[in-house]
């Protein structure tokens, strides 16, 4: 592998705050998993501080600062959820960085919205099925989260709360 260029270090280091993810690994937008996988390995190659190791100690930090930014684009480009986030906010013209944690607190979020439901009746019958289990009435829990299903057939965290309830419900019960 050729040695880089400390000019190039240099300009990379300054403008990688002004660079999105995709254009960090030089790929498009619309690439694949793949691509991304292989532009993150080729990327990575040419700034790890490790690979670098005859550089001046200033420029092997830069390649260090360069190289977490390069892992960073791709932890979150090859994750679909990270990635559909990513988007979304790169479309609105916020942030062109997007931080693992805030990443996985939006999916977590999400998540927590779809589990209780994304219609009000969903919700409603989720909260009853909600109160019925606390109260120990799992046959009750079991008809609320069946209506709640008719709001919401397509609700995953419903369906696996009713197959959680109907294994632990007892025959005849």
């Amino acid at each position: 592998m050729a040695e880089l260029d400390p000019m190039e270090i240099i300009a990379l280091a300054r403008i990688m705050d002004e660079l999105d993810y995709y254009q960090l690994l030089h790929v498009d937008p619309e690439a694949s998993a793949s691509e991304i996988r292989k532009a993150f390995h080729d990327s990575s190659r040419h700034f790890h501080p490790d690979a670098n190791r005859r550089l001046p100690h200033e420029l092997r930090e830069q390649c260090g600062r360069i190289s977490k930014r390069i892992t960073e684009a791709y932890c979150v480009l090859r994750d679909t959820r990270r990635r559909k986030s990513y988007d979304a906010k790169r479309g609105e013209g916020s942030s062109l960085r997007i931080q693992l944690a805030e990443a996985r607190q939006s999916h977590t979020t999400q998540q927590k919205a779809e589990r209780r439901g994304a219609t009000p009746q969903g919700r409603q019958y989720h909260a009853k099925a909600e109160t019925e289990l606390k109260a120990g009435n799992v046959a009750a829990a079991i008809r609320h989260l069946q209506m709640a299903l008719t709001f919401e057939a397509g609700n995953a965290g419903f369906k696996a709360m009713l197959d959680e309830l109907r294994a632990r419900q007892k025959p005849g019960a």
